[in-house]
């Protein structure tokens, strides 16, 4: 939306209009939806729209020229239409059979003229750039036509390089067989709920959670049965996640997965983390799980880094798992043992020391 937002408010100065709009096609509703409006809006118009469409049919230019030019071969053009209709604008001879479905909306809202220029992404039709002029402006020409037929291919161009970023940003960040965040996707939110708790001691929970009996189901039943068992795990804390407002569930690696909660109480986490405790042994070939939580919200000592946290929910989960626990085992609590903080690098040796 960032991208949309920018691309509009450059289309509308580069130009020259007084209000510009970028709308996408949505073809299973037979529609196009407004995404965002710049500039001088008439009433009713807002900048963000949350349910502004049109039903396709009132404009039909759009899948004239869909048909007509596009899946022939040609490229797509932009167009010119007026308030006053049909014979009035620049290239009308092209444009007999101009639709009143643009016109009517152009005196509706005070507008003497606009430019329609279709967007495209991966070759096949997106959306559209609409920018308008007001009354008593220069209307629209031919020139304009082909300027924006330009910068429609720019904002196609724009668009599709935006959603490959966020595709790779979406690979990076997310685990590739439960679609959960991954460990980078967490260290970044720790990082993130940290500066918040240093500032204003916003809570920060992390709960670690190890899935019991995966070497078993693996050795027994085959990895396929494996990662089932995980994915079923994951939309477990997934569900389980979604009840906590500003929570991210996500998979560390292997059989270990977590909870990273940023604002909720220590013992609304507790609750949650109890209820993911509860779920699990509800799945099949599985054993539960084992879960350990720290949460700043306990007299657990200063927190200061992501490392620190982990170290805290990894000793408690490692009582719980030692205990055979059914629920979770919170550090600072029910005797868990507090330590002190440690480095990344001295976590590590630590949890290579209780797998060994």
């Amino acid at each position: 939306m960032d991208a949309v937002r920018a691309a509009a408010d450059l289309a509308r100065r580069a130009l020259g209009g007084s209000m510009a709009a970028i709308s996408r096609w949505e073809r299973e509703r037979g529609q196009l939806r407004v995404l965002v409006n710049s500039g001088d809006l008439a009433p009713g118009e807002e900048e963000l729209p949350k349910d502004e469409a049109y039903a396709v049919a009132d404009f039909p230019e759009i899948v004239r020229f869909l048909h007509e030019r596009w899946t022939e071969g040609g490229e797509p053009r932009a167009w010119v239409e007026t308030a006053e209709g049909p014979g009035a604008a620049a290239g009308a001879d092209r444009r007999a059979e101009q639709p009143p479905g643009r016109v009517g909306a152009l005196r509706r809202r005070g507008r003497s003229s606009c430019v329609v220029a279709p967007v495209l992404l991966h070759g096949r039709a997106w959306g559209e750039l609409y920018v308008a002029r007001g009354p008593g402006e220069p209307r629209f020409d031919a020139h304009d036509e082909e300027f924006a037929t330009v910068l429609a291919s720019l904002i196609g161009a724009g668009i599709a390089q935006t959603e490959q970023l966020e595709q790779v940003r979406r690979l990076a960040f997310t685990d590739p067989l439960t679609g959960l965040a991954n460990r980078r996707a967490v260290d970044a939110r720790l990082d993130e709920a940290l500066e918040h708790h240093r500032r204003d001691g916003t809570v920060v929970t992390l709960a670690m959670c190890d899935v019991n009996g995966l070497k078993r189901v693996n050795d027994e039943y085959g990895h396929d049965l494996g990662d089932q068992l995980l994915t079923s795990f994951a939309n477990e804390l997934a569900m389980c996640a979604a009840t906590l407002p500003g929570a991210i569930a996500a998979r560390l690696g292997g059989d270990e997965f977590c909870l990273v909660v940023e604002g909720s109480g220590a013992d609304e986490v507790l609750r949650v983390a109890e209820e993911v405790c509860r779920r699990s042994r509800l799945l099949p070939y599985g054993d539960g799980v084992a879960c350990g939580v720290a949460s700043t919200g306990d007299p657990i000592g200063p927190v200061t880094t992501p490392a620190t946290l982990f170290r805290l929910a990894d000793a408690a989960q490692y009582r719980a798992k030692a205990a055979d626990s059914l629920g979770p085992v919170a550090a600072g609590r029910t005797g868990a043992a507090v330590l002190p903080p440690v480095q990344a690098a001295e976590r590590r040796r630590f949890r290579g020391a209780r797998e060994g």
